[in-house]
């Protein structure tokens, strides 16, 4: 489906990514890890600028619009499926039908607000699971997350993480919870310093080896954070 080669990407005039290969076959489920600043987000940013208008993005920018309702929000993902008239007319007076289509989608990611709050008025845990409906209702083949529970406990996040995997043929998804990585995903990509340092799948994945990787990046950091030493503890038990 992808094949990336030599891909190499500066920010102010610094260095942000340099993959020398990487290939992602239709049907895969991805999780991307590594530490803070290693690139994950830069990854999959340019992974869905050459991958759309097929795969949906969920961004930790999120990219609401304040004064809109949740229901517009979420409905933003299908602009592309319909005329500026209708999505003109719905924006004043919201059809039947994709008021149903959304309001499912809303029981699904466990969001109890009303469709019609201003997404300005929510919490972040909320906001979060608004920009994941949005992706949702694009209904691509491929979904591209980063971070997309990052607010939210582990136990929704997982029940999240099931509605997304079941509903896209292709994830590619920055994590920060490798246990969850661990137990959800076909395969692990771990980034360091906009490189790539691990690189396959989970059945041949164990503890050790998610220890070397941090090792190398706790290695160009001092050592490790507390957040990823929590973390391979839960990869222990896995």
């Amino acid at each position: 489906m992808l094949a990336l080669s030599n891909v190499v990407i500066h920010f102010d005039g610094k260095e942000a990514l340099n993959i020398a290969s990487l290939s992602i076959k239709a049907g895969e489920k991805v999780a991307i890890v590594g530490p803070s600043g290693s690139g994950k987000s830069t990854l999959v940013h340019h992974i869905y600028e050459l991958l759309r208008p097929s795969a949906a993005l969920c961004s930790q920018r999120q990219g609401l619009v304040e004064n809109l309702s949740v229901y517009h929000n979420i409905f933003m993902g299908a602009l592309n499926r319909h005329s500026w008239f209708y999505n003109l007319i719905n924006l004043a007076l919201p059809f039947k039908q994709p008021l149903n289509e959304i309001g499912q989608i809303m029981d699904r990611l466990e969001l109890s607000c009303p469709l019609t709050q201003p997404t300005a008025s929510l919490s972040g845990g909320q906001r979060q699971r608004v920009a994941l409906g949005r992706a949702l209702f694009q209904q691509q083949a491929v979904f591209i997350g980063d971070e997309p529970f990052s607010a939210l406990d582990p136990i929704m996040g997982q029940r999240l993480l099931a509605e997304v995997l079941s509903a896209h043929d292709t994830v590619i998804m920055v994590l920060h919870d490798v246990n969850m990585a661990l137990e959800n995903f076909d395969r692990i990509i771990g980034l360091q310093a906009g490189q790539k340092i691990l690189d396959c799948p989970v059945d041949e994945l164990n503890f050790e080896t998610l220890q070397d990787f941090y090792q190398q990046a706790g290695s160009c950091q001092q050592n490790l954070t507390a957040e990823y030493s929590s973390e391979l503890d839960l990869a222990k038990n896995v």
